[in-house]
């Protein structure tokens, strides 16, 4: 799965959190400056011919929606940083986000216990 640039990003978001729209809808739900109707129908013709997004036909309108989930698109993104970037290492990966983002004892907490549910759940 290829890394999205970042203006396909944002409509995938958009697509993503309402999973079905039509034209109209993206473009109320645009952040202003909103982009031409155009560049809109082209970002989705890309997002189409990458097997992101799907469309039905009612009339003259296309119902968009996605064909990736938002989850399995990040978790791509996720694996392939920890690859490259951190040996492969989830661990160096985990130590890294957890300095880097400066988390507060409760967020570490929060975090022990998603790890806790984890391991629980692995060990069933």
């Amino acid at each position: 799965m290829t890394n999205l640039p970042k203006t396909e990003e944002l409509l995938m978001d958009l697509i993503w959190e309402k999973e079905k729209v039509f034209m109209k809808d993206i473009i109320e739900l645009y952040p202003e400056p909103k982009p031409a109707v155009t560049t809109i129908a082209t970002l989705l013709k890309r997002l189409q011919d990458r097997g992101f997004v799907g469309y039905r036909t009612f009339g003259n309108s296309r119902e968009y929606f996605p064909l990736v989930s938002k989850e399995d698109y990040f978790s791509t993104h996720v694996k392939g940083l920890i690859k490259n970037y951190f040996h492969n290492s989830p661990a160096q990966f985990a130590s890294f986000f957890t300095a880097a983002t400066n988390m507060s004892e409760q967020e570490l907490k929060e975090l022990r216990k998603i790890i806790d549910t984890q391991l629980n759940d692995k060990a069933k």
